[in-house]
Formats: C-alpha cells, structure tokens, sequence
C-alpha cells in the first residue's frame, strides 16, 4: 500500500499479551468485540503500532495483511480478544529498547493543548484507535530508527508486570466507616449539576442490571429515582447486600455508591464524585481496601470530565500514596462523559458484555512522569 493511504492505528498490549502474541506465532492481532465497529476502517496494508502499557513504551509495527475476522482460539490466557486480523510483523523491540512515548511529546498532536499535563495518558485507554498519518509517521521512524539502532533504557520491572493485584494496606491509623450522608447535604461541598449523582448511579445500575449481574446501590440512596425511573424497579438491584465480610468492613461496603455482583462476588466498585473536591469518594475507596486488604475487585472514580485534574491531583496525594500498591494503581478514573456515551452503544449488545468492557474508557490515574 502506498504510504499516502495507510491508515494508522493504536493497538495496546500488556508485557503478558506481547509475550503470548509472540508465542502464538506473532501473525494474528486480536481486539474486544464491542471495538468492531472501530475496525471497519481498518485495511490490509494499515500499520498497527503497538504501545506497551505499564512503562508507555512504543514497541512494535504489524502490517495488517487481511480483513477483519471473529476466531476464539487461544492465543491469549486472560482474554479471547475475538475480532482478529491477520498481520506480518516489521518491527519488534524489547520492552528495553522500546520508545518512551514521552520521548515524542514534542512531536505528537495528543500532547499539544493539554488541560491537564497527565490527561494525554487517556489517548491509551482503548483499543484500535486510529492514529493521524502525521503522527503514525512520526512514531513509525521512531520506531524503524529503534530498531536500526538500539538503545538500552531500564525499566520498572513492577510497571511492565502490572496486573491488578491483591491489595494490602499499610497502617493507616484509625479506620473512619463513614455513616449514611443526609438527603440535606450539610457540608460546603456544592454539587457542579445536582441531578449528575443521581443520573451516573442510574446509567451504572442499568448498565449492570442489563448485563445480567446483581447490583448495589448506597443504602441511604435506594429510594432515589432518574427522570422517573426509580431504583427499586430494577429487577436485580439486591434488597440486602449478602453478608461478605466482618462488620466494619460489611459497612463500609454498604456506603460505596454502585457494585455490580455475580453471586456473592463484587465484580466492580463505583464512586461517584460530582462535588467540588473529589475527596469523599477517595476516603471511602480507601477505608474500603484498608478494611479488607484482600479485596480483588477493580475500582472506579466516577466523576465529571472537567474535574479530570483534580482526580489526579487528589489520588496522588499522600494520604493515598501509603498503601501498598497506591491507590491510583488500584483506582481508574471514569468521564461523566465517556459513561454517558458508553451506555448508549453498550445498549445495542449489552448482554453479550462482561464488566472488563469498561476498560474501555476508564484511565489509569497513575502518573508516569513529569510533562
């Protein structure tokens, strides 16, 4: 293909996928179905480069050489990443001598005109993604340039193995269980739009609800409703929450603003944040992991998109910095936005769905380096 018509297009892998990509033959890329519509566009010829997530590395180009294809053999031990193309390998680094992506802020569009110097790392939350031909050709020397000439950059060996963990608190003095915040908010925080809170509960109970998974609401808010739609009519929303863990952390739980279930299993934890400081939702994300220092369950911040900043800044603060691993590698921050669009395509084919779909559009809040 000419290079004047050569689509772009960001394809992520973990150190773990990158590794069974290779063992499998290194000929077959694989995406998550609900990105099939992102895929269309996607032609023999096209590059996929590939970015190494963990240490935000460039690492790889595939040529894609078929049309798109739905196979579930394994080739991935996490995930069947079902929609697959055939590809022919060009480049291939090492996690070394890959590319810093910071190595080309100066150079590539998603750096430029940032809000928040951290808020390039949500251009890495998904994938294919269609990358600009400037900047597909910008990364794409780096790339060819890192292979004819390699050059060595130690990394974390902790980020290129991140996974998520069991969490283990350290002593964070005194465990606080907030108790249920009155109908008449009493504290100065002023909510940015009142109806928000309620609205973004709505859209994650359904969410959950229709993909056939139990779900909970904050007990002080099971009477709310959403333009008429009350709580209480979601067929799976539990009654009572089953009594999982001892008393203090029972009620902690309880207090947390949504959770899907499967069973007696919490699938995934919500806070929703639409007050100025961000903080509350933070403090009972943090009372939940120092109560139960085995939880396995992803959670997420929920919170408006132009308080992206100050998500960042709040969870990097060091009163979350003293768990082990920190909160911002436990937590990922979701846009008001980003859910509300979600849960109108996710409507289309909802029961086919699982909870990892939300990876999707969640952003990790940890900071990798200083723009």
């Amino acid at each position: 293909m000419a290079q004047e018509k050569r689509g772009y297009w960001l394809d992520l892998f973990t150190a773990k996928t990158w590794e069974e990509f290779h063992k499998a033959g290194g000929n077959v890329s694989g995406f998550r179905l609900r990105r099939r519509k992102m895929m269309q566009g996607i032609k023999p010829g096209d590059y996929f480069l590939c970015y190494l997530t963990g240490v935000s590395r460039w690492i790889g180009i595939l040529e894609v050489t078929s049309g798109p294809f739905k196979d579930t053999k394994k080739i991935w031990s996490d995930e069947d990443f079902p929609i697959r193309f055939n590809v022919k390998t060009l480049v291939v680094l090492t996690p070394e001598t890959a590319v810093p992506v910071l190595d080309l802020k100066s150079h590539l569009s998603f750096f430029k005109n940032l809000k928040n110097p951290n808020a390039w790392s949500g251009y890495f939350r998904a994938s294919p993604k269609r990358i600009s031909r400037e900047d597909g050709e910008v990364i794409e020397k780096a790339l060819v340039d890192a292979k004819a000439n390699p050059k060595v950059k130690p990394v974390d060996p902790a980020k290129l193995a991140y996974r998520p963990k069991a969490i283990k608190s350290k002593t964070l003095g005194p465990v606080t269980v907030p108790e249920p915040e009155p109908a008449v908010a009493t504290t100065p925080e002023v909510p940015l739009e009142p109806s928000d809170h309620t609205e973004i509960q709505w859209l994650l109970l359904k969410l959950g609800n229709d993909m056939g998974l139990d779900v909970w609401v904050a007990k002080n808010d099971k009477n709310k409703n959403y333009k008429g739609n009350k709580f209480t009519d979601l067929p799976r929303l539990k009654k009572k929450l089953p009594a999982l863990f001892e008393e203090v952390a029972q009620r902690t739980i309880e207090l947390i603003d949504v959770l899907w279930l499967k069973g007696n299993n919490i699938q995934a934890a919500f806070e929703v944040e639409n007050t100025t400081s961000i903080y509350s939702g933070l403090l009972r994300m943090s009372d939940l992991i120092a109560t139960i220092p085995n939880l396995k369950v992803p959670l997420y911040l929920v919170a408006p998109d132009e308080r992206r900043g100050k998500v960042f800044t709040e969870i990097n603060r060091p009163t979350f910095s003293k768990m082990s691993p920190p909160l911002n590698e436990l937590c990922q921050y979701i846009p008001f936005d980003a859910l509300r669009k979600e849960a109108v395509e996710a409507s289309k084919y909802i029961k086919h769905l699982n909870p990892n779909f939300l990876e999707d559009i969640a952003e990790s809040c940890v900071v990798a380096e200083e723009l």
